[in-house]
């Protein structure tokens, strides 16, 4: 039996950061439901078009179902307020405004469902100065202080690549309404749960800037975390050439050292402490790139990892999708789909001895309309073509 089989979740997310926390919770065996408008659906569906179907919305809607309503419509609002007793979780991350135009809130979902888990994530909360700010991924880092500790100190700040966010909230918010769901087993229960992007975010910077925690401003150091933490270029000479080897301890030093067969380096007064390393960084790094340049970036990650030494080859995004290690362990997946043929996706990372649940393709626009209204409603044939007839249903 999958680990959450059994939890029903209405999935009114639309972009990464919902669909990336209800797309966790099908992977781990609920039943998640996505409502969508009638014709154009989640506008995640139109990002970055790849064939009939967007690679980004595929990425993050696996594992669902797709029903389609008219929530502007008092007859489709209506339909979706019968829903809610069936479910145990409601999910959205809509723009600031837009659930109290829908006069969907948590008091009018708890009113039909007191012990529904109500998940509402936003941009910078609910209150405060800037709760009414629309927000996408890059600005809640921007927010977070992530980008003021990427690139270099002689650059601008940059923006970090992946969408942590987004998904990071995503996953927050799976944890919270995970951790609600066992507290509803013992309560009966329900209750709102409220993420900030802005705040889900600076979790991750919890380990940058310690020693100026709180008191001034750290530097931008770019790949170099103190020597000889950085990336070293390797032979073929591409734009992702690189391995990045990271040293943290005086052991690591020397079993780097060995590992490149440079006893010489332990003798050298030039790098005898880690101050005087950081102070003959340049010096260093030449000497470590020196032997770097004459391996591939696999060949010095096999080298240098096998001898003990914290490192990975820079691999690059399409690198990842032919990592002999990722697809060993099956997180990389060929999946059918029902319009596009087979097309490659992520998998569920979390891996449970005693939950196992299939990766599936995102759900065509409505595909489950009639089974949800006609399971969960007992609505006959007769009116869910009324329904579809008027525009209420897709």
């Amino acid at each position: 039996m999958a680990a959450l089989d059994g939890m029903r979740v209405l999935d009114m997310t639309q972009y990464e950061a919902g669909t990336s926390c209800t797309q966790l919770l099908a992977w781990l065996g609920a039943d998640v439901v996505k409502v969508e408008a009638p014709g154009r659906g989640d506008p995640g569906r139109g990002v970055a078009p790849t064939g009939p179907t967007s690679q980004y919305f595929l990425n993050y809607n696996s594992n669902k179902r797709s029903v389609c309503i008219d929530l502007a419509n008092p007859e489709g609002r209506q339909i979706l307020l019968d829903l809610v007793p069936q479910f145990d979780v409601f999910v959205e991350n809509y723009g600031p405004g837009v659930i109290e135009k829908l006069d969907l809130g948590y008091d009018v979902m708890s009113e039909v469902n007191p012990s529904l888990i109500y998940g509402r994530i936003k941009g910078f909360g609910l209150d405060g100065p800037y709760s009414q700010y629309k927000c996408y991924d890059w600005v809640a880092q921007a927010a977070a202080g992530a980008f003021s500790m990427n690139g270099f100190a002689d650059g601008p700040p940059v923006a970090p690549a992946p969408t942590i966010g987004d998904s990071g909230t995503g996953m927050q918010m799976a944890l919270a309404i995970t951790a609600a769901y066992v507290q509803k087993q013992r309560t009966g229960e329900g209750q709102m749960i409220e993420l900030s992007m802005q705040e889900a975010s600076t979790m991750f910077m919890r380990t940058q800037g310690l020693r100026e925690w709180g008191e001034s401003e750290p530097e931008r150091t770019g790949s170099r975390k103190g020597m000889p933490t950085d990336v070293y270029p390797c032979k073929g000479g591409g734009p992702n050439d690189y391995v990045f080897i990271m040293v943290v301890t005086t052991r690591m030093w020397d079993t780097l050292c060995a590992a490149l067969d440079r006893p010489d380096l332990l003798a050298d007064e030039r790098f005898a402490t880690g101050m005087k390393r950081q102070e003959h960084a340049d010096e260093l790094w030449e000497e470590i790139a020196a032997w770097t340049r004459q391996y591939d970036k696999y060949e010095a990650m096999r080298h240098l990892a096998g001898a003990g030494v914290p490192c990975s080859a820079v691999i690059s995004m399409l690198d990842l999708f032919h990592d002999p290690h990722l697809k060993q362990r099956g997180l990389i997946q060929q999946v059918e789909h029902p319009v596009d043929g087979e097309r490659l996706l992520l998998g569920n990372p979390i891996r449970m001895s005693k939950s196992q649940v299939p990766l599936k393709a995102a759900p065509l626009l409505g595909d489950n309309t009639d089974t949800v209204l006609a399971c969960d409603l007992r609505l006959s044939d007769e009116q869910i073509a009324a329904l579809r007839e008027k525009g209420i249903v897709g």
